[in-house]
């Protein structure tokens, strides 16, 4: 099948890391598997050769419909819709538990994506995806680090993330421009755990990092926060005042929102904000 430049299609043709993909999804005897963008249907095959079943999402029709005729429908379904709109609960209750996703993400879309399946997340066990090698240098960033930073923060909120390999361009056809890297992610929200609210403490992240050369706390003020409220917080949080959001955990980011928040209880006259 050849490939559509404008939809983000470079077809893996590497038969080893084919079974890499699929084996790094662990033990799917009995699972129910969902594939984003199979494409030609290189790792269906190796999903169905593991899975009960796999949920195929592609959104362009030509391959649906040669990917209907090369895999039976008892062993993989294709779903021809844009995986933006993919009811990933739906799918999961269906399916009676939490489900595996993988796939070779589409350069332009990468990060909606991201954000669809962190939506998506009570209904998502881990999934192996295939972006380019430096979003998953970005995703998989430590603190201080120079990848480090909204998006890192972001998807390990929703869980870990770790880097399992790297192919070149020659690995796909038509071969890219970059390298593709394929990381792992465990869905396992942290929000919880650290006393945040999703809908503040993910906006706070946004406004930490919208300037990366300045520090936090001019990234606050021009976010609107009082600049009392932000030196009592960064002291509470034991934070330095010249700081910035790349050097800081995700522990001290959420101890920094949870200062914040206090201070404006405190004195609510003084410390508000726009979030």
């Amino acid at each position: 099948m050849p490939a559509k430049p404008k939809l983000g299609q470079n077809f893996l043709n590497d038969a080893q890391a084919v079974q890499r993909i699929a084996s790094s999804l662990g033990d799917l005897s009995g699972r129910t598997v969902v594939e984003i963008g199979p494409g030609a249907g290189a790792i269906t095959g190796a999903l169905a050769a593991r899975a009960a079943h796999v949920l195929a999402v592609e959104l362009d029709s030509n391959l649906a419909a040669h990917l209907r005729t090369k895999f039976p429908p008892e062993k993989v379904t294709i779903i021809e819709q844009d995986v933006l709109n993919f009811d990933f609960a739906a799918a999961s209750a269906a399916a009676g538990q939490r489900l595996p996703v993988v796939g070779n993400l589409p350069y332009y879309i990468t990060s909606q994506i991201l954000l669809k399946l962190a939506a998506s997340n009570a209904a998502l066990d881990r999934a192996v995806l295939m972006v380019q090698r430096e979003v998953a240098d970005r995703i998989t960033a430590a603190p201080g680090s120079r990848d480090y930073g909204l998006l890192s923060v972001t998807v390990q909120m929703y869980g870990p993330a770790e880097t399992l390999f790297t192919l070149p361009p020659s690995s796909f056809s038509p071969p890219p421009d970059v390298h593709s890297t394929v990381f792992r992610w465990r869905f396992a929200p942290r929000f919880t755990e650290l006393s945040l609210e999703e809908s503040s403490f993910l906006p706070f992240v946004r406004q930490a990092f919208a300037q990366k050369r300045k520090t936090l706390a001019n990234n606050l003020r021009a976010a609107k926060y009082e600049p009392a409220a932000i030196a009592a917080a960064l002291a509470g949080a034991s934070i330095p005042t010249q700081a910035r959001a790349e050097e800081l955990a995700i522990l001290q980011l959420a101890a920094l929102h949870l200062q914040l928040d206090k201070e404006k209880a405190a004195s609510p006259g003084e410390a508000a904000h726009i979030g």
